[in-house]
């Protein structure tokens, strides 16, 4: 029952992300999230899926919020007369350690504006991160560390 709740709410969020509110749109969204559902079945195995949901939800209410926060402080950045950034490539130390977690993780910070996750080292205890603004990076970890890894954590373990 889960599953098909939540491949319904998934295909709904396709519809609405993609603007196109045509019945092969949402039959697409709904096959998307019914292969995406399939390829984390084993990572959503643990007993009570309803307060998984719950914390999923909260990692995608997150990420959206993560991302207009970074359009708008990336287009703050370039639209000022005179950009003084300080881009460059930090090593994030990895809480997470399941391949599926790094990978999520990683396309995250990716698709949120102004960062892009580079490499994961050989012992996949570090993630390399390139950021338009490096004057902070204790700051950029710490936001890391405590937003989409902790939620990441919380919804998958």
């Amino acid at each position: 029952m889960i599953t098909f709740i939540l491949t319904l709410v998934f295909g709904l969020i396709w519809v609405v992300v993609t603007g196109s509110a045509t019945g092969h749109n949402l039959l697409f969204g709904l096959a998307l999230a019914t292969l995406a559902l399939w390829v984390v079945r084993r990572e959503m195995n643990a007993h009570g899926y309803w307060p998984r949901v719950g914390k999923f939800i909260s990692l995608v209410v997150l990420f959206f919020r993560e991302l207009a926060m970074s359009a708008w402080k990336v287009a703050v950045l370039v639209t000022r007369r005179r950009m003084d950034l300080k881009p460059g490539i930090f090593a994030f130390p990895l809480t997470v350690d399941r391949d599926f977690e790094i990978t999520l993780l990683a396309n995250l910070i990716t698709l949120t504006p102004g960062t892009l996750s580079v490499d994961v080292s050989e012992d996949r205890k570090t993630l390399f991160v390139h950021a338009i603004d490096c004057s902070d990076i204790e700051g950029a970890k710490r936001d890391i560390a405590e937003g989409f890894e902790r939620k990441i954590m919380e919804a998958f373990r």
